[in-house]
């Protein structure tokens, strides 16, 4: 549905750090970094999904990643607890969410709410 997701950050040099690092047991990766400009888009490769650049917030968002494994969910919670996120919720199954939810949460720099998220049995 989405071609891209925008989330407005206050310190750019923290939130590259945390979405470099949880982002890359999911497949994702920094690209088209500015310094400069203070934006950064991430995705897989060739692939810009989500884009963060300096800015006033105006809201808080929720933001769900697809995860392949359950593996790959503990290991995004993981680096986006070490690269100072909050947890917001341990990998686990979420039953009231689906039968095959598995999921993890954190919070970003910024208060974001970021989930990894698998279906996979």
């Amino acid at each position: 549905m989405f071609d891209h997701v925008s989330l407005t950050v206050a310190d750019f040099s923290k939130s590259l750090a945390f979405y470099t690092r949880a982002l890359a047991p999911l497949g994702f990766e920094a690209q088209h970094v500015d310094e400069a400009g203070k934006s950064a888009g991430f995705g897989p490769k060739g692939e810009v999904r989500l884009w963060i650049g300096v800015g006033a917030a105006r809201s808080r968002a929720h933001l769900a990643f697809v995860a392949k494994t359950r593996e790959a969910v503990a290991r995004f919670h993981e680096a986006a607890l070490a690269s100072g996120g909050k947890d917001n919720g341990k990998p686990g199954p979420r039953p009231d969410y689906g039968d095959r939810y598995y999921a993890a949460f954190a919070i970003d720099p910024d208060g974001n709410n970021v989930e990894a998220v698998t279906h996979a049995a």
